[in-house]
């Protein structure tokens, strides 16, 4: 590396220093000469010295590679219209030496040159940067796993831009490059990766170690297959998914963690299994097709033998909606006719995530505002309701009439469980109407909710029966919050689907609800107000204007919605604000 001089090294570690002061006014000082010095002639290998010096403070050399990182995503990729602040000699000694030091830093800086790496590529990699990838190939050949990481991680910094660019001749030329170089070398390391597992079996901290390997070079592998499937994979498929099988299948004791909410090494590599396999399942399935029987089977027995922890959240998400995936298109729909095999899914996978769980409560407890993001605006998409949720819509796709015979089973025994006793079985009946909501919707916007519905499942006959008694209001409107919550919800989805008498005989009671003291079911009710008033006019119904719901059939509420509407804003903390401005409007 260029050798700056060591006055200029100890004057740098000193403004470093000062980036790390309590003190903001010293702070601010410091970050803005740094700034303001940063088009100077070796200010990028300045920074690569601090970082690699042993005697400096790990705090400093942290600070350096954060500046690094963030002077090359400011000025690396100039403007058009904007002088180069980055010299070609610097430029080329940069690229001369961050990789190695990249690989002999701390884990920390590590991942922050492997991000500078990363802003590097996406201008220069490969035309400007051909070493790259042989610089990166030959790390391989180290032996030496935390070098491995580094290198792979980059690789994925790199190359993750694969799965949601633009086809264009220059990418297609770019990825041509990549799999020239790279693919042979990653399907090599990864069989040795699979043999170093079987060796430190027992061995927690190696395998710790393997297993991350494992899972960066399976992200690697989703982003070098995400625009085609490439010639070499096509032909190397069987190694790679016998692997990925033998993965998925193996529960190895060591890799467990003690923590119910943090997912271990093993939970995080099979996620990203099962989103490959979704991937090829559903991009490639004529050549993955022969493939597919044993990775459904897989991830079936992977879900039934799965907690109900935080932990495993994500995987069984990803799990789920590989199924949903299979289950939905016709070529896949005889792995779903064998005898039993709906009956089973609906029993141990669906009916188990459409529960309410502890963390659930919770959250609608202590966090009223990120129960509403996710459960009505549309944030849901990595919970377990929600993708049990997609799964039985999935399955209605080709076997709507199973599907809806089974799970209308649960649906009457939960709710024969809570009459027996509301007050304690009330999660029975909330897991019901989430059922039924699933079984029901087929088609949906989100300005109108369900427009086309199950006909096998009559909302209308559920909503009198079923939900219209939830929200009684003769004992108040603080008992049961989520089940009443989820009343409304129900209401609010099936709104362009319920009569207009039904929808009517409900404004009082959801009104009422306004006044709760919990602020998502008071948000609720705000919120099915509001959508009620877009609720359009429908063929062979009275037509004074274009809602279905005219003055005159609103001016019987009128009083008792504008008093609870304006309470509601008066509130403090209250989270319908919107759905309360909406209304006024």
């Amino acid at each position: 590396m260029a050798t700056p001089t060591s006055s200029n090294v100890v004057a740098l570690s000193n403004y470093l220093k000062q980036t790390l002061s309590p003190d903001n006014n010293e702070r601010k000082a410091a970050e803005n000469f740094l700034k303001s010095v940063e088009s100077n002639e070796n200010f990028g290998l300045l920074l690569l010295e601090t970082m690699q010096l042993p005697q400096i403070e790990v705090n400093i050399r942290l600070s350096a590679a954060i500046t690094f990182k963030n002077f090359i995503r400011r000025n690396w990729i100039a403007a058009d219209d904007e002088p180069n602040r980055i010299s070609e000699a610097d430029r080329s000694a940069v690229k001369q030496h961050i990789v190695d030091l990249m690989l002999t830093s701390p884990d920390q800086i590590q991942r922050l040159l492997s991000e500078a790496i990363s802003i590097i590529g996406q201008a220069d990699f490969p035309d400007k940067w051909p070493s790259l990838i042989n610089l990166m190939v030959d790390k391989f050949k180290s032996g030496n796993i935390t070098v491995i990481n580094g290198v792979l991680f980059t690789a994925h910094s790199l190359f993750k831009r694969y799965r949601h660019e633009f086809k264009s001749n220059a990418l297609w030329t770019e990825i041509k490059f990549v799999l020239d170089n790279f693919a042979a070398p990653l399907t090599e390391l990864f069989k040795q990766l699979m043999v170093l597992a079987e060796k430190h079996n027992g061995d927690a901290i190696n395998l710790k170690l393997i297993y991350n390997s494992l899972l960066l070079v399976a992200k690697v592998f989703n982003s070098l297959n995400a625009q085609d499937l490439p010639e070499f994979f096509e032909d190397n498929m069987a190694v790679w998914m016998d692997n990925f099988h033998t993965l998925l299948v193996t529960d190895n004791p060591v890799l467990r963690t003690d923590s119910d909410e943090e997912a271990g090494p093993r939970e995080l590599l099979v996620t990203q299994i099962c989103d490959n396999v979704a991937m090829y399942a559903s991009k490639y399935g004529e050549e993955f097709s022969s493939q597919l029987p044993r990775f459904v089977e897989a991830v079936w027995n992977l879900l039934v033998s799965t907690g109900s922890e935080i932990k495993f959240d994500i995987l069984v998400c990803k799990a789920i909606q590989l199924l949903t995936l299979v289950a939905e298109r016709s070529q896949y729909e005889g792995l779903f006719n064998q005898p039993m095999i709906l009956e089973l899914i609906c029993e141990k996978v669906v009916v188990p995530n459409m529960r309410l769980r502890e963390v659930d409560e919770e959250l609608f407890e202590d966090n009223p505002e990120e129960f509403i993001r996710r459960d009505i605006e549309g944030s849901d998409v990595d919970t377990r309701r929600r993708a049990a949720s997609d799964l039985v819509r999935g399955l209605c796709r080709n076997h709507e009439g199973r599907v809806t015979e089974v799970l209308g089973g649960y649906v009457m025994a939960m709710l024969a469980e809570y009459s027996k006793s509301p007050a304690t079985a009330w999660k029975e009946k909330d897991a019901a109407i989430y059922l039924v909501t699933s079984l029901a919707s087929r088609g949906a916007t989100q300005r109108h909710g369900t427009t086309q519905a199950n006909q096998l499942v009559n909302v209308g006959e559920f909503t009198t029966t079923h939900i219209s008694c939830e929200l009684d209001v003769t004992h108040g409107v603080d008992k049961l919050c989520i089940l009443r919550a989820g009343c409304i919800k129900y209401l609010v989805i099936f709104r362009s689907i319920l009569s207009k008498e039904i929808l009517l005989a409900h404004i009082g009671r959801v009104v009422s609800h306004m006044g709760s003291s919990s602020a998502v079911l008071s948000s609720y009710a705000c919120h099915y107000v509001e959508r009620l008033l877009t609720v359009r006019a429908r063929a062979g119904e009275p037509r004074s204007s274009a809602a279905l719901l005219g003055s005159a059939d609103l001016a019987p509420h009128l009083s008792s919605l504008l008093a609870a509407l304006f309470a509601t804003l008066r509130r403090p903390g209250c989270e319908s604000t919107r759905c309360v401005a909406s209304c006024e409007r």
